[in-house]
């Protein structure tokens, strides 16, 4: 705080002047506001920045940590000077993954930003039915609203579906999922084989740690729990047997 203050007069007046022993700002509520302060700035630079251009709307979900449903929005455009851009613009909590609800939490972002929904003309999401559906998907009732919102099914889940369909044509690798997914679900299942395999991992780690198989630190060696391979997460299925 004090390197900080030493580069602007007004801060530093405030700080080292009147506040010296109080002004820590280490409060989880005081961060939380310096956090806010610095989103909303970075997205006024990013609504400058795309100004009245034409812009394609990025779109997917995933569960966080908390177990809460997490809607991140990228949005891709072309800045003045002929460049193609993507920039993160907001990640909202969802309630469900209905495609009510995806649409209306997707306007009010853009409302919020003052970017206007007739200025879509590209919708990228990945292929579950409630994004892609023709009839009742999230792209469809944007092309309802602005026809020229065309849509475009994600390339990285495209990727991962045809690497997903190419292994499941080498019976080894199917069988060894298959009996993977049936092992997981079963580990899951009881809360106490799950801390049987916490309690077999933690024994496993001290032991290489003590034979000096694998290196200490922080943030390693940590005893993970059991993820279940999806066709359209990237990487998963190399992480379902990693832990």
């Amino acid at each position: 705080m004090e390197l900080l203050a030493s580069y602007n007069e007004q801060v530093g007046a405030l700080v080292l002047g009147n506040a010296p022993q109080n002004a820590k700002y280490t409060s989880h509520q005081i961060q939380k506001e310096i956090l806010h302060v610095f989103a909303r700035n970075v997205q006024s630079s990013i609504h400058h920045e795309i100004g009245d251009a034409r812009f394609c709307l990025i779109v997917d979900e995933a569960r966080d940590e908390s177990r809460r449903e997490q809607m991140a929005l990228v949005i891709r455009f072309v800045d003045r000077s002929g460049f193609i851009r993507e920039r993160f613009l907001d990640i909202v909590h969802v309630k469900d993954t209905t495609t009510a609800t995806l649409k209306e939490e997707i306007s009010f972002v853009l409302s919020h930003h003052n970017l206007e929904v007739q200025n879509i003309r590209g919708q990228g999401y990945d292929g579950a039915s409630n994004m892609r559906g023709e009839w009742n998907g999230l792209q469809a009732l944007f092309i309802n609203d602005c026809p020229y919102a065309y849509y475009v099914h994600c390339l990285a889940h495209q990727l991962q579906l045809a690497l997903i369909a190419a292994a499941r044509e080498i019976s080894d690798v199917h069988t060894f999922f298959q009996n993977l997914i049936f092992i997981i679900n079963i580990v899951s299942a009881s809360c106490k084989r799950n801390d049987e395999l916490r309690a077999f991992q933690t024994t496993t780690i001290e032991h290489l740690v003590d034979i000096g198989e694998i290196e200490t630190g922080k943030g390693v060696n940590q005893v993970g729990g059991l993820q279940r391979p999806g066709d359209s997460r990237w990487s998963s299925h190399f992480k379902s047997i990693a832990v």
